[in-house]
This record gives C-alpha cells, structure tokens and sequence, in this order.
C-alpha cells in the first residue's frame, strides 16, 4: 500500500484510544477501475471483546458520563474541528474507495463536523422533568447513558453515519464501537486521528474494520453491550434483532426504501425534474432515501417523461476524481444485481427510456436509467440500490398514494405541488418517516429521520435522536416530616 500517495496514515483498528494491528486483512478497491487502493488490517472477533471491554471500562470509570455537560460539549467541538482538519486528506480517501465525486467526498467530512457540532449544543441540555405527586412527595426524571453502544455503519456514507449516530451517542456520555464497512473502511479508520487529537478518553470511542458475518455477528450478540444502531439492508437488521433478543438489547433501525414522488397536475416542473436528479442520481442512487420511483399526473407525464430523458442523457458517466454527474457502483457484485433487475423488467414488458445496462470499461459504471413500469413489478417494488429511476402515472389522488403506499418500505416520499392544501393532505396519506414538498432531500441534520414497515423504526439526526441514546430514570422521594 502506497499510504503517501492515497493519504492513508493508519490502516489499523483503532481501540481504547490505540492503534491494534491484526494477522489478517482485508484488500479495498477502487470502483473507478477495480484496483487496489490499500489494505487495512481485519478486525476479528477477539478484536471485538477488546473493543467492547475497552468501552465498558470507560463507561464504569464514567470517562463520559462523568463529564460536566459543558465539558462533553467541548470535547464534541474539538472533534468537531479535528475532523475538518481531515477533509481534504479525508476527502481524497474516501473517493478513491467510494467512488464518489472528490468535492461530494469532501463535503462529507464537513458534514460530518456538523453533525458534532449539533449536539455539542445539546450535550447540556438532556434535561429531566418534576412530577408533582402532592404533599410531601418529590417526584423526578432524569436521562442517563445507556452504556455501550455498538454502531454498525454502511458504506454510501460511512463519514457521515458514523458521525451522525456517534456525536449523539457521546453527547449523552456513552461509549461507543463502531463496526466500519469493510467496502469502504478507510476514511473511517482516519476518525481514530481526530479521537486522538481531540483528546477522547480511551475507550470512548472504538472502531473496527471487519466483515458482518464474524466480527459485526461477534459485536451485536455481545453480552455486555447495551444498544445496537444499524444502517444497511432489511435482511442485515433482520439477523441482528434476532441477536439482540437474546440480551433483550435495544435498537434503532434505518432500512430499505423504495421511496415515490408525486407530481400533481399543477406542479412546478423545473422543481420536478431538479429533484428527480438529485434524489435519485446523487451518489448514483446508492441512498436509502433516494427517489426511486417518479409517480406523474397523466396530464403532464409525457412532459416530464421526455424532460427526463434529456437530463438523465446529458449526464456524464465516470470517476469521481474526475467530478462526473455519474460515478461508479461500489462493487462490481452491486452493478450486476442492479443490471440483472434492469433486463428482468425489460423481459416482463417495462420499456426502458434511457440507460438500462453497465458500460463496457473498466470499472463498475451504471449510467443513469429511465424506466416505464407497472407498479407491481419487481423493479418498482425492490430497492434498486443504483441510479434507475421507474415512471408512473396516475389520473386521481387515491391512486398515487396506493401506488406509492404499496411496497413494503416506508423511509420517504415527496410530493409536488403548488396547493399547499393539497400538500398537506398528500403528505398525511403517504405512508412514509419524512415527506418532502417541492424539493426531494429538503431536511437537514436537524431534521428527525427514519421509516415505517420494513424501512426500520427509530429517528436518527433532529433532537429527536438524542433520546436513542439515554433511558429514563425516575426518582421518587417521601420527604421526612
């Protein structure tokens, strides 16, 4: 591994604030060409009771809990500016092994010094409430830290969504390990710098790069871990609520999605096809939250139709390095499936309008896809997990919400339309965790984010979050005469 060139300075485990090397490890490609960008050394299942009793160590010494809030909300902001001190390095990191473009790289490590800063400003406020229970009874709640929280972290956004679910968890005073993908595991491994600059106490915060069949299974069926939050597949979630059964641990759930828009008939279009292009080509569609499915007004489909085509055609298809509309599908695995689930709806009469098929060069490269579909098919009912985009129409209301309603996912939905009434409503009977109107990823990091169904239960960003993080403790106090 070339650590100068790819800006790698450490491609170890990070635990109790050290670095921890290990006999196996795990190779990382480049999506853009299928090359090896670096190794990192894998996290076993030894590594895991490291980790978690490193963190168990810091929550008994009370490393965090025992903080002043003010002091977590300092050491929230030093994180803060450590990890901004890794964007460009980051940066760079993160697009080789991602794909995506180096400025959207980049930006993801801002985002995520947002995040810290965020609760950093709610670090000293978890505040409990007074029960009044009459004379001579005081009656109190007050939050404390779960313990140890074990964090599974997927791979579209894996600086963000370590940041997004760790900068709460310690806000509140837990300790935490984080599973890291082992796709995309290296811009992760550099936030073990930023701990360590920004003087985390040893054991706050751990981060181990693995593969989910031993060394994530090893950490969600730990005895002594007190909180799961996982982000990735319905199937994943599945397998580790069944593991956290058997410690009747709790969980925060983010699943699949297949989410709709719907465009009424007096909808601005500008703001229509604006959207479709970002919500679903954004990082090549590989968001849980992408627009994946465009339902349309048979009174203005064929307009939008044929402006679709000409963006999604116009769109440059290539590295991220190279800043292209259009970057690589993380594996080549990934891009088969999503070509695979383009041919079948082909073979079951979905007419393809733009794309459809990977490019014939190097790398894993989807172009983006435009399909006419019915909305039973499997491409409109399953996540596609790429940049393919299913076209519906419908006359009434009713019919668009039963289109949208009607998969088993439940993350997001957008509408368009310039009636505000009739925004309202629409937002009300679309079964979904967040509802954007006239601008699809319009929420923010102070927004409450999560789904319905099989989508997952749970809110991650927003104050919201927070509470993942701490249980309720009442008091309750006879007073002596």
């Amino acid at each position: 591994m070339n650590q100068l060139q790819q800006g790698i300075t450490h491609s170890t485990n990070f635990i109790n604030g050290e670095w921890v090397d290990s006999d196996e490890c795990i190779n990382v490609e480049n999506p853009a060409t299928g090359e090896l960008v670096a190794t990192i050394a894998r996290a076993m299942p030894a590594h895991v009771d490291q980790a978690v009793s490193a963190a168990r160590q810091c929550h008994n010494d009370r490393l965090m809990a025992g903080m002043v809030p003010y002091e977590r909300m300092q050491l929230l902001h030093a994180i803060a500016g450590q990890i901004r001190v890794l964007s460009k390095r980051g940066g760079k990191v993160l697009c080789l092994e991602n794909g995506k473009p180096l400025s959207a790289a980049e930006w993801e490590f801002e985002e995520a010094a947002r995040y810290f800063e965020y609760y950093a400003g709610m670090a000293d406020k978890i505040e409990g409430q007074s029960i009044p229970l009459g004379e001579g009874l005081v009656d109190f709640t007050e939050y404390e830290p779960f313990g140890v929280s074990a964090q599974i972290i997927p791979w579209n956004f894996p600086v963000s969504l370590v940041a997004r679910s760790l900068a709460p968890a310690l806000a509140a005073g837990n300790s935490v390990v984080i599973k890291s993908p082992e796709l995309t595991p290296l811009a992760v491994a550099l936030l073990g710098e930023a701990m360590i600059n920004a003087n985390v106490p040893p054991g706050a915060v751990n981060i181990l790069c693995g593969y989910g069949h031993d060394t994530g299974a090893a950490l969600v069926a730990h005895s002594d871990i007190d909180q799961i939050v996982f982000t990735g597949s319905v199937a994943t979630g599945q397998s580790i609520m069944k593991a956290a059964v058997e410690h009747v641990v709790p969980c925060v759930m983010e699943l699949g999605g297949k989410s709709a828009g719907v465009v009424f008939a007096d909808a601005d279009l500008d703001q229509v096809i604006s959207s479709a292009d970002v919500g679903n080509l954004f990082n090549s569609g590989q968001v849980c939250s992408a627009m994946s499915r465009l339902i349309v007004h048979e009174s203005v489909y064929e307009e939008v139709k044929q402006r679709l085509v000409a963006c999604f055609s116009a769109k440059s298809v290539g590295a991220g390095m190279d800043e292209a509309d259009v970057t690589p599908i993380l594996t080549n695995i990934q891009l088969d499936k999503i070509a695979a689930m383009c041919a079948r709806a082909q073979e079951q009469g979905a007419h393809c309008l733009v794309g459809g098929a990977p490019l014939d060069q190097a790398g894993y490269f989807m172009p983006p896809t435009l399909i006419e579909a019915g909305a039973n098919t499997e491409i409109a009912q399953q996540e596609v997990f790429g940049p393919v985009l299913v076209l519906m129409k419908f006359n009434a209301p009713q019919e668009a919400y039963d289109i949208a309603n009607g998969t088993e996912f439940g993350l997001v939905a957008g509408v368009f339309t310039q009636d505000l009434s009739l925004a309202l409503r629409a937002s009300r009977a679309l079964v979904a965790g967040q509802v954007f109107v006239n601008e699809w990823f319009a929420g923010g990091i102070s927004t409450p984010f999560g789904g319905v169904g099989k989508s997952g239960f749970g809110r991650e960003k927003g104050q919201e979050a927070l509470y993942n993080y701490v249980r309720t403790k009442n008091i309750a106090i006879r007073l002596t005469p």
